[in-house]
């Protein structure tokens, strides 16, 4: 705030002391001297002050292109299909450091625990736990296809640890294959499903369902496991952003993962539960509240933390695409303000000293609209000069702003066409008024 005074206050001082200086040294001769041709000729007398709003125009159109291309971005966002929906599911988180649910086993006794009380509940539709709750965390790592050890060096892939009914609370369609169940055990034979963005990678012309993957060999002992026969494929979700194309995914059931990553997640990431409900989890019907009770029945008491709605989540991973586009677009709007109070600033001051040359044209046989369009012409040289110098400075800073869009070039055609025009629309309305004014002066009073 002190530094913006600062140099609001010097700005005011800086140009207020070029014109009083100028005054300062005015030679009293020459000014008696000036015909009235040549006091009146504003354009030509007034360069700096017409550079001003050239460079004015030319920025306006620079912010404007660069507000542009983020509200395109915002919308573009908006309509991404994420591959789930979010509307009526609550998340929440318990922490598990405790020394039971460093095995898989008591971690898998939790869930069916809570899983089993929460179904209980009236206006529950499905329910699951997970490791990563979507757009907000989640862990990568290598795989190899059994049979296929040369390509390992490239695989890698998101790892989600869930129990049965996760792509039900998510409504994420199972394309082919089977969903987990309750028979997916630790004593089972070990099992996964990949997303079609995997599918599509690595089994162009292949079926997943035929093949076994080893997941995480290489990252460490904690991780050495058998492979996992592929049972099903999933629809792509967007889990690492709404701005990012579906990643290759792999999901397995908690009650499969060994105890040594189990330890290890188990210290670094709460337990996620997943609800969808038939209405509004934070509503009048308080089921928040009560699913927030079933959990800590079903654990004898741990806390649960970290309460959001789906919703929430999906606003808050685009929270700063967001902001960047709300503030480029009052800068914008600013700069397009600044620049027909510009425009209209300069051209009525010229109007203003070029009166007694006008009421002359009027009085030797000018028509009020060859008055009007000489000071509309004026007004919109100097605009659209700035417009052209924009449009050159926003074609090479555009790409500056290049990693902040999503669904849109950093040169956009419509974007590049749009801005220009409105500006220049904007220019004439502020030439408007200035010309409609030229066209009323008395010539007499001019002369007089």
């Amino acid at each position: 705030v002190a530094f913006t005074v600062a140099v609001s206050l010097a700005t005011g001082l800086v140009f207020g002391l070029f014109p009083a200086l100028e005054a300062s040294r005015a030679d009293l001769n020459l000014t008696l001297k000036q015909n009235s041709s040549r006091s009146g000729s504003g354009f030509r007398q007034n360069k700096t002050r017409s550079m001003l709003v050239i460079v004015e125009m030319a920025l306006a159109l620079v912010r404007l292109v660069g507000a542009s291309l983020l509200i395109r971005s915002f919308m573009a966002l908006r309509a991404v299909n994420p591959g789930f929906v979010s509307q009526n599911v609550l998340t929440m988180r318990m922490s598990m450091t405790e020394p039971q649910y460093t095995q898989a086993a008591g971690v898998d006794r939790l869930i069916r625990a809570g899983l089993a009380r929460l179904r209980d509940l009236p206006g529950i539709d499905a329910v699951s736990a997970t490791c990563c709750v979507p757009l907000e965390d989640g862990y990568h790592l290598p795989f190899e296809i059994v049979g296929r050890p040369s390509e390992a060096a490239a695989n890698n892939g998101a790892w989600y640890t869930i129990s049965p009914g996760y792509f039900d609370v998510f409504r994420i369609p199972m394309l082919r294959g089977r969903d987990f169940t309750d028979r997916d055990s630790g004593g089972a034979g070990g099992v996964v499903i990949i997303n079609q963005a995997m599918a599509k990678r690595f089994w162009p012309n292949g079926d997943p369902l035929t093949d076994q993957i080893a997941i995480g060999k290489g990252v460490g002992p904690a991780f050495a496991e058998g492979p996992r026969q592929i049972v099903g494929i999933v629809g792509d979700s967007r889990d690492g952003g709404l701005n990012q194309d579906p990643q290759p995914a792999m999901y397995v059931p908690f009650a499969q993962v060994s105890d040594g990553v189990t330890a290890l997640t188990s210290k670094v990431t709460a337990l996620g539960w997943v609800v969808r409900t038939r209405g509004d989890p934070h509503g009048r019907y308080g089921l928040s509240v009560a699913i927030q009770r079933a959990l800590r029945e079903a654990s004898g008491g741990l806390p649960v933390a970290r309460i959001k709605s789906m919703d929430e989540i999906v606003v808050k991973s685009t929270a700063r695409s967001d902001f960047n586009m709300l503030l480029l677009t009052v800068f914008g709007c600013v700069a397009l303000l600044l620049a027909a109070i510009g425009v209209y600033g300069s051209m009525a001051y010229s109007v203003e000293q070029r009166t007694k040359e006008i009421g002359i044209r009027l009085a030797l046989g000018a028509s009020a609209g060859q008055v009007r369009n000489m000071v509309i012409a004026q007004g919109m040289t100097l605009a659209l000069a700035g417009v052209v110098l924009g449009l050159i400075a926003a074609f090479a800073l555009s790409k500056a702003i290049e990693s902040l869009l999503f669904g849109v070039t950093a040169r956009d055609p419509m974007v590049f066409v749009a801005v220009p025009v409105v500006l220049a629309a904007v220019a004439l309305m502020a030439v408007w008024l200035p010309a409609l004014r030229a066209t009323r002066i008395d010539p007499i009073d001019a002369l007089r």
